[in-house]
């Protein structure tokens, strides 16, 4: 026996509700249940889906807490530190994150043995020396540009480059889980696990007599993500061990490195736009004003993690589809575009009517932000239309001109901010981020158009597999 939305309704609800209800109960019940390659994403979506939400519930709670704890100006402080951080401490896979998931099924389908024990091998072998090295050059930079930075800047900066060879291998990590499949093991460690960590070490901190300040928070992150990547590394290494059988290795590093370097452009881009508005309003304006901002965009972050989770279902198929029959990649992949756009769309709706009474939670001085949601939902709803171009692109081999794409996008962004920041203050920054995720759906739904011949748009895009 297992459960059926179909056959659920049947029993519980009218005979007239279920019959209308019956196509989207049936579509549901093929997404969860179908063995096919179709299933199988799909259920990583769902499975991605839910614990986005889970963890959009967990840091909320914990960003309210350390808000109240720390209050804003030391919170803004944090932020800043720890934003940069994730960037930078992604950045320094070089693309490498990704790249196994486009090489792993490759190499599997095909029987490549030698060479998939050694792009597992490499990989974390480079990520963790180009990390190590990162984090070593950044505490160097900030020390030497000491003197140009606001002193309160100065040493949560040095203690946070400390976490930065434990995020990048987690990001890894999460890459070589999502090649095999293994939804749990690619999210639940970064955003369930590590967030969790954080609050509770803050709280044991904060218990035995730590100042409830930016440094104590980012020790308390320093804790937490060294436990989480090293519990991380030990289950997804045991895990592919009993996949891999023992052999010899084949390392063909220059073609790995040829192929990761425009991915690394994209997902630099990509990560640069999605938190450019962050680091640039802690440029131009004080960290209470960047904790304001931060908490506008964890507001309406439910509405991001949609669009996440189905990236992180889709992208191993559309790396298998893009192998075989052109037709079976075009459908699949415009199907994904409503699996994106459709709940994006609901989310969005629900921030929108519970935005305010959520910043309250923050503190008072947090509602000012509320009205930046009506302007920002725009551009995340716009990029929820198109679905996940950028891994269609990234995975079917036109990661170039993806990067292409991203580049001219997060120039554009930053032009906005540059122009709109001074003017109008943390509106300038809403604006010029609403602007540039309109734009970057647009640029990258019509280079799939014209590379692939995909219609990547909901109004275009069928409902389901054709």
């Amino acid at each position: 026996m297992r459960f059926s939305a179909a056959t659920t309704a049947g029993r519980f609800l009218p005979q007239r509700w279920a019959l209308r209800m019956g196509p989207l109960l049936g579509r549901i019940d093929a997404v969860l249940f179908t063995a096919d390659e179709r299933g199988e994403a799909g259920r990583m979506s769902v499975i991605a889906f839910s614990v986005r939400i889970v963890s959009a519930v967990i840091a909320f709670v914990s960003q309210v807490l350390m808000a109240r704890w720390m209050g804003s100006f030391e919170y803004g402080i944090f932020v800043l530190v720890w934003v940069t951080m994730v960037i930078v401490g992604n950045l320094a896979c070089l693309g490498f994150h990704t790249s196994v998931i486009r090489y792993i099924p490759e190499y599997r389908e095909r029987g490549l043995m030698d060479e998939l024990r050694g792009i597992v091998l490499a990989s974390r072998l480079f990520v963790l020396i180009a990390s190590t090295l990162i984090a070593g050059l950044g505490a160097l930079g900030v020390w030497l540009a000491a003197p140009w930075i606001e002193n309160y800047y100065v040493i949560p900066f040095i203690l946070g480059v400390i976490c930065l060879p434990m995020i990048a291998m987690s990001d890894l990590l999460s890459g070589l889980a999502r090649a095999n499949s293994w939804a749990l093991f690619a999210l639940s460690p970064t955003y369930l696990v590590r967030p969790v960590l954080i609050l509770l070490f803050m709280a044991l901190m904060l218990f035995v007599g730590y100042a409830p300040d930016a440094r104590t928070a980012i020790f308390a992150s320093i804790a937490a993500t060294y436990a989480t990547t090293l519990g991380q590394l030990v289950g997804v290494t045991q895990r592919m061990e009993r996949q891999i059988p023992a052999g010899p290795i084949k390392v063909h590093f220059a073609q790995w490195f040829v192929v990761s370097l425009p991915i690394f452009l994209v997902e630099s881009f990509f990560f640069l736009l999605t938190n450019a508005d962050v680091l640039m309003v802690g440029a131009y304006m004080d960290p209470n004003d960047v904790a304001v901002y931060f908490a506008t965009v964890k507001t309406l972050a439910l509405v991001h993690f949609v669009y996440f989770a189905v990236k992180a279902g889709v992208a191993q198929r559309y790396a298998q589809f893009t192998h075989g029959d052109p037709q079976r990649l075009a459908d699949f992949a415009r199907e994904t575009v409503s699996w994106t756009f459709w709940p994006s769309l609901l989310m969005a709706l629900l921030v929108l009517a519970l935005g305010e009474p959520m910043l309250v939670l923050f503190g008072p001085e947090f509602t000012s932000g509320y009205p930046l949601l009506f302007l920002l939902v725009f551009g995340v709803v716009a990029r929820a239309a198109v679905g996940p171009c950028e891994s269609l692109l990234t995975m079917s081999g036109n990661q170039n001109i993806c990067a292409a794409v991203y580049a001219m996008t997060l120039a554009f962004n930053i032009a906005l901010n540059v122009v709109l920041i001074p003017m109008f203050g943390l509106w300038g920054a809403a604006m010029a981020t609403a602007f540039a995720m309109i734009f970057e759906a647009g640029a990258l739904s019509f280079t799939v158009w014209r590379k692939l011949g995909i219609a990547m748009l909901i109004f275009l895009a069928p409902k389901g597999a054709a």
